[in-house]
């Protein structure tokens, strides 16, 4: 019925709904169109690649990727959807969301060190805290007075925002209708953590994935699984702020 608010994760047979063949095609194209506009970013200001530029290339090629991602968000609940983003891909937040806060900091600082406690043991070479914090060390670096606000907003406030709209919004929410939840969690986590490209980092991403699809899943809206985000990707600047 109109002005019915519903999980994009329980999606009634007689409902337009997202497929994931569509969901599929549009994170593609997106993100192929979000790379190249973020290589001619980076090519434009002059440098080699994003490590070796300032904070503001790292913004505005961080803009280039997401840009295409929310256009073909918008595009894909207009034409297969709903025509309200909000509802097909779960963007509400209630007060219980906040929630998602301690559980974020909580994954930072406890639940990623204890996945990596065997793997350090084990390969310390590979599974080292320095190498897995390179890359938050690395844009850390680069900021430098009033853009360190810049890269917590890129890190604490857009990627949380448009990642969870993408992964568990979109694709998360296709796989449950498609298949079932606790395939569709381990699927998007797994792809979730693959497609940062940061091998080191994939088991704690991956595991983070998992308790950011299971907040999606639940409570059937995106809200607590942002703020979880949030919180996650603040602790992490703040770990190699005081290192």
């Amino acid at each position: 019925m109109p002005g019915t608010h519903v999980s994009p994760t329980r999606v009634d047979p007689d409902q337009a709904r997202i497929g994931v063949r569509q969901a599929a095609a549009m994170w593609l194209v997106a993100w192929l169109a979000g790379n190249l506009l973020g290589s001619a970013v980076i090519a434009a200001s002059g440098y080699s690649s994003a490590s070796d530029a300032p904070v503001w290339v790292t913004m505005a090629s961080a803009v280039s990727l997401w840009a295409p991602m929310l256009a073909g968000l918008w595009v894909l609940s207009d034409r297969f959807g709903r025509g309200r983003p909000a509802d097909d891909f779960g963007l509400r937040f209630r007060v219980v969301d906040l929630v998602g806060v301690p559980i974020g900091v909580l994954a930072q600082l406890v639940v990623v060190r204890l996945v990596y406690w065997p793997l350090e043991r084990g390969w310390p070479q590979t599974f080292s805290r320095s190498r897995v914090e390179r890359n938050a060390r690395d844009l850390y670096d680069q900021a430098h007075g009033g853009w360190l606000l810049g890269l917590v907003a890129i890190v604490v406030i857009g990627a949380p925002f448009v990642e969870e709209l993408v992964y568990r919004g979109l694709l998360q929410g296709a796989v449950v209708r498609r298949i079932n939840d606790a395939v569709a969690v381990v699927a998007v986590a797994a792809f979730f953590a693959f497609i940062h490209f940061r091998w080191v980092e994939f088991p704690g991403l991956f595991v983070f994935g998992l308790i950011l699809g299971v907040c999606a899943l639940r409570t059937g809206r995106l809200g607590m699984g942002i703020f979880a985000h949030m919180a996650f990707n603040a602790t992490g600047l703040m770990l190699v702020a005081r290192a």
